[in-house]
């Protein structure tokens, strides 16, 4: 593989070899370094060099190749060691850089899931989208549906509504006040497996706290379950509320999804709760267990902390961390084999597809595949000490957005039985990956361009739901087969 890929990217050795190095933002970089040689956008045709844009060169496997080629040179092709101009955060940004290109060529090509009279093909199956709530909706976040179908919706600025019946209700009157503010608000609701039983509902949402007269300066992921009876919110009860004294003023990174396992062994038939909450914008803390941030949690569904859990005998630490070193998990699923997957936000580059394990560590802020969103470099993907650390089985160079995601379930799409179903929000798009054994075997995009996508459900009939933001509307994918 070297040897063919040494034959391709020279084009990208020779115009920085060309180069002086140069300082400033990944842009400054390129267009210092690499423009005179590759073109403006990586079409090549300077000095011979090909291009960077084919479908082929866009595979995450040439991630180290063109990081290592890029810092090591190759004498016979005229490239020397570039290492010895640029650091190797330079470097990495390069390559973040290039992806940016590939998926601007991609796009700009045509590049998307292609519709013939309302049918959409992917490799397994033919999809059709139909719209299920058309208006009426504030920034809608999540979706869970009730043993009767209906569907429990929640809305940014803190509202909860029923849609059953091709009708969407008026808001569930006494749910709590949310700090609707940036990226919080109302978040995630899941309704209990065993709700037919106990009916119970969950809620994820920002907390506001007040400080200097100021009812929401303050905030921090909450996770709270009641019930819902005659359109009202009853019997409320906290399942994880951080220690005040760490809830903070800014306004990003809550997280947040909720996510129960299969019934436990034993006559009470317990289920676990995980869920995550985003290291709200101060990314040392994702690496500190004595603070909240930057982790996915586990606890029983009545709140209580299972004495299993990794960290219960750490001082100070909170017990009900399962892992750590997360940036902003806003995916969170078990697949269909009792496997937890996360999707998380890197910064500009590196959305993480990641099989959570108990008590491992997922590396931010010490490593990351992307940049700053100024595009000044920022970390690198692979560094030396640090081979304990989870690497992400698939990571999304540029950045979509990670949001919503859930398991492919169900009779409506059986060939994709077990897949993952991933949303971006920046990315606009919903994409079916397939992984075994931990790793990634197969991505496909199902959907591009409709909205921003905050949620994506399967339903009980296996029909995939996608929340929308700009526009606020509800969409499903049903068979076209």
């Amino acid at each position: 593989m070297r040897r063919w890929l040494f034959a391709v990217v020279p084009l990208l050795y020779s115009s920085i070899a060309l180069g002086q190095g140069g300082g400033g933002g990944v842009e400054s970089l390129w267009q210092n370094n690499c423009a005179k040689c590759h073109g403006k956008s990586g079409q090549g045709g300077g000095a011979g060099t090909r291009t960077l844009l084919t479908d082929a060169l866009r595979d995450q496997k040439f991630d180290r190749p063109f990081f290592d080629a890029t810092k090591n040179g190759q004498p016979d092709q005229g490239m020397p060691a570039f290492g010895e101009t640029l650091s190797d955060k330079q470097i990495w940004a390069m390559v973040v850089y290039i992806r940016e290109l590939q998926q601007r060529a991609y796009r700009d090509g045509g590049g998307a899931p292609k519709s013939d009279g309302g049918v959409l093909s992917a490799k397994e199956h033919k999809y059709k989208i139909e719209t299920v709530v058309k208006s009426g909706l504030d920034v809608p976040w999540a979706v869970d549906f009730l043993p009767d179908d209906s569907m429990l919706i929640t809305e940014r600025p803190g509202t909860l509504r029923i849609f059953a019946d091709a009708k969407l209700s008026t808001p569930i009157k006494g749910t709590p006040t949310v700090r609707n503010r940036g990226q919080g608000g109302m978040m995630d609701v899941a309704v209990h497996p065993d709700y037919a039983k106990n009916g119970w509902v969950y809620l994820a949402f920002a907390d506001p706290k007040e400080r200097n007269g100021n009812d929401d300066a303050l905030g921090m992921t909450k996770v709270i379950r009641g019930k819902i009876k005659d359109a009202k919110w009853t019997q409320q009860q906290t399942i994880f509320e951080a220690d005040p004294k760490h809830y903070l003023p800014t306004d990003i990174h809550f997280g947040c999804k909720l996510v129960f396992s299969p019934p436990t062994p034993g006559p009470d038939g317990n289920r676990y709760l995980y869920f995550g909450i985003g290291e709200r914008g101060r990314e040392e803390l994702a690496q500190d267990r004595t603070r909240p941030n930057g982790k996915i949690y586990r606890v029983w569904d009545d709140g209580k902390v299972p004495t299993d859990n990794p960290f219960v005998d750490e001082k100070d630490a909170y017990k009900a961390i399962w892992s750590f070193g997360h940036r902003n998990p806003q995916g969170l699923t078990l697949d269909l084999n009792g496997d937890l997957w996360d999707t998380e936000h890197g910064p500009r580059g590196g959305d993480e597809v990641n099989r959570i394990e108990k008590a491992r560590n997922y590396g931010w802020p010490i490593v990351s595949f992307g940049i700053n969103y100024s595009g000044a470099p920022y970390k690198l993907p692979w560094v030396q000490g640090t081979e304990n650390i989870a690497m992400p089985a698939f990571r999304w160079l540029p950045s979509i957005g990670a949001s919503g995601l859930d398991v492919a379930r169900g009779p409506a799409f059986p060939k994709w039985k077990g897949d993952l179903l991933a949303g971006g929000l920046s990315g606009a798009n919903v994409d079916r990956i397939r992984m075994k054994d931990g790793q990634l075997v197969e991505r496909e995009e199902l959907i591009y361009g409709m909205g921003r996508v905050r949620d994506v459900a399967c339903g009980p009939d296996g029909t995939i739901y996608v929340v929308l933001n700009d526009p606020d509307k509800i969409i499903k994918l049903v068979p076209a087969d």
